[in-house]
């Protein structure tokens, strides 16, 4: 059987709305790695974000690799090593921390620890409690960042304005070939590295492990997504995915993230003996 990689997204996919993997999608990742397929979590997530995830599914095997910040870290599973990891320059965080405060908006950074913010906010604690991420607070940041961050996410809960809409048009011009900008959630505005994504992750990883995107699968619901879904040989939205991410799909799941539409795809696409259709 060919050997077949999984690259899923965690929150709104692999997750359900509890924030909880169910029975029947752990069941189907067990049985794909038994089969001899590779499981990849491909999230906008820090690494501290996802290591429960990691453990749960005991993923911390050969051939299991996480990929965080939207494609910013590759992290291999087994060996605890980081293979790549790309930095937003000091000089861009402190233009993004600038002008998201002069808005009003909250914005908080990452360390390998967890996340960094300058306040402990309502947004800072809903974010830590759904991802079960630690976090420090630094009030002088980001002028007192240790080393240049992976990524800086903005947050919105209420979504009642166009605060995150107005940043968003109004940062364009000045990210052109800095930073790029794109929503994770209708309340999270992620920044990463310029040319970092979740689909050129997909490209690096293949790359290392000398696999072709013929044998890729990719899921997943947001608009950080996207790239991943349009890289990947097969490119699957879930159900609850929004409408730009099912017209951008090859397949759109029946079941949505609270009723395991992950393992409908790992029975459809690992599990089958049919190969991988083609483009």
């Amino acid at each position: 059987m060919e050997t077949k990689i999984l690259f899923t997204d965690l929150d709104g996919t692999l997750l359900n709305r509890k924030k909880e993997i169910t029975s029947e999608n752990q069941d189907a990742i067990s049985r794909a790695l038994e089969a001899g397929h590779k499981v990849v979590l491909n999230t906008g997530r820090p690494l501290t974000g996802c290591l429960e995830q990691i453990k749960e599914l005991k993923l911390n095997r050969e051939g299991c690799y996480a990929i965080t910040f939207n494609g910013g870290l590759l992290y291999d599973c087994l060996t605890g090593k980081i293979l790549y990891k790309k930095v937003i320059p000091l000089e861009y965080v402190q233009y993004i921390f600038q002008e998201t405060k002069k808005r009003g908006i909250y914005c908080q950074t990452y360390s390998n620890e967890g996340v960094l913010s300058p306040q402990l906010t309502s947004e800072l604690k809903f974010y830590a409690e759904r991802t079960h991420t630690p976090y420090k607070i630094i009030p002088d940041l980001p002028n007192q960042l240790a080393e240049e961050p992976v990524k800086v996410l903005a947050i919105d809960l209420s979504r009642e304005t166009t605060a995150l809409d107005d940043y968003r048009r109004d940062m364009q011009e000045w990210a052109k070939d800095k930073v790029s900008i794109f929503y994770s959630s209708k309340s999270y505005l992620e920044h990463v590295p310029y040319g970092i994504s979740k689909g050129a992750a997909i490209e690096h990883l293949c790359e290392h492990l000398n696999l072709p995107l013929t044998s890729t699968v990719a899921v997943g619901d947001q608009e950080n997504d996207l790239t991943m879904i349009q890289t990947a040989h097969v490119g699957v939205a879930m159900a609850n995915a929004i409408s730009q991410v099912k017209a951008c799909a090859d397949y759109v799941t029946k079941n949505d993230c609270d009723h395991s539409g992950v393992a409908e795809v790992i029975e459809r696409f690992l599990l089958s003996d049919t190969p991988l259709p083609a483009k």
